[in-house]
């Protein structure tokens, strides 16, 4: 579909909902006085013309002429209240459909007497041959709309920055006793460009900082798409130190494949800007290579990857061969790759010594259910693994929950994560 017709038929298509959930609207409203009804439709229907303006405006207007973070605020303000609304055309169509049975049937059979009735509002309703609406459905219909419209804007407003610490033990078998109760964090997906809210993500720092970890791992995604994007946070960002370093890897987002380019030597020089900003910040980013890393005379491994994912459409422009080149006479293997499907793929398959890989990607969609054993989220239907700790004998994959956030500019259910390690000897 081109943009023309999108520019067209979208807000046709946004004009019939709302004209579809007015009627809900105007149902419940219609016992109010005459000034209750006007207020209520002048508001309704000036919310439906405000966004459709700035859905067309959003099509036409040249994309370098607002912010990212505008862009994406305006294009939340018009998706989820649709997105709300379709709940209400849901239970307005089950009545509809009801209604519509109703209405075969009643012309098989008619009462001889219809008289005027009461409602719950002490109305009166006239006798009629109009098949009435369901207030029950109406009302349900609307409560329905109005829980992810309040979810989703409290997801912006809170979730968006509401980061959890999370530890988990790591019992490796091979474990040398020199690297016995150290500690690693883990943070990835920062998707620098689409923060609106410095001095919260500098609070996520603080409280990543407070951990005091041995080391902390970045697997990816630091920006959107430009390298432009992480310019502001570099002097957040730079505050992340440990110990024993800083080591980080690209995610898919980090190589500029979701714009435009001038010519292959933007897009290529686009790259090399998001490395430099990782050395700016002194982060030791590890680009399909090794580091050996020792403490109290005992060794270990550290592969870093570049992004490998293998699901439709991924981008592949890692080596785990040549990363992994060097370091099969260690006890223990750690792998940075982004991509969690890299597990499945070729890291189970292939490098079976590999103890413990660390991704991110998924986000674990930004929504969903995390109560006790109850996990659920629409992530769980596009990856195998999408959030949290996995095991397939001795190796393990874990899968952070993202420090940032994509598209929609916040979260429900799956919050911002950072994640505390310890290495323990099983």
């Amino acid at each position: 579909m081109n943009r023309a017709a999108l520019v067209f038929i979208a807000p046709a298509i946004f004009l019939l909902i709302d004209t579809y959930v007015y009627q809900a609207i105007r149902y419940l409203s219609r016992s109010a006085s005459d000034s209750t009804q006007r207020t209520i439709a002048f508001i309704y229907w000036g919310f439906t013309i405000l966004s459709l303006v700035a859905y067309v405006g959003m099509q036409l207007i040249p994309a370098d002429s607002l912010s990212r973070q505008a862009r994406t605020f305006i294009w939340a303000g018009i998706a989820i209240p649709y997105f709300s609304k379709v709940f209400v055309v849901i239970f307005m169509l089950i009545d509809d459909i009801g209604r519509f049975f109703r209405w075969i049937v009643s012309l098989f059979y008619k009462p001889e007497v219809r008289e005027a009735v009461v409602d719950s509002n002490n109305a009166t309703i006239p006798a009629t041959d109009t098949i009435p609406r369901s207030e029950f459905l109406m009302k349900t219909a609307l409560i329905a709309g109005s829980i992810p419209l309040v979810g989703f804007s409290w997801g912006i407003l809170s979730g968006a920055h509401d980061y959890r610490i999370r530890r988990i033990k790591l019992p490796l078998k091979n474990l040398p006793s020199g690297f016995n109760g150290m500690t690693i964090a883990q943070i990835s997906d920062i998707h620098s460009g689409s923060f609106f809210n410095k001095t919260a993500v500098k609070g996520g720092v603080e409280m990543l900082m407070g951990q005091k970890p041995d080391m902390v791992f970045f697997t990816g995604d630091l920006v959107n798409s430009t390298a432009d994007e992480v310019n502001s946070y570099i002097d957040v960002f730079d505050k992340v130190k440990a110990p024993m370093g800083v080591y980080s890897t690209l995610g898919n987002h980090d190589y500029g494949r979701y714009v435009q380019w001038p010519s292959v030597q933007a897009e290529r020089q686009n790259v090399l800007n998001v490395i430099a900003a990782h050395k700016q910040m002194g982060w030791n980013i590890m680009l399909d290579e090794n580091k050996i890393l020792e403490q109290n005379g005992d060794k270990i491994a550290l592969i870093g990857v570049q992004n490998l994912g293998f699901g439709p459409a991924a981008l592949r422009m890692g080596n785990l061969a040549k990363a992994y080149q060097g370091t099969q006479d260690y006890p223990v293997k750690l792998l940075l790759s982004h991509d969690p499907t890299h597990w499945d793929a070729e890291v189970r398959p292939r490098f079976s010594d590999i103890d413990v890989t660390f991704s991110g990607h998924t986000h674990g969609a930004q929504f969903g259910v995390e109560l006790g054993d109850v996990r659920w989220s629409p992530a769980q239907y596009f990856y195998k693994q999408w959030a949290g700790l996995y095991q397939d004998g001795d190796q393990r994959l874990y899968v952070n929950r993202g420090y940032g956030y994509i598209g929609y500019p916040g979260r429900v259910g799956i919050l911002p994560e950072i994640t505390i390690f310890e290495l323990v000897k099983a």
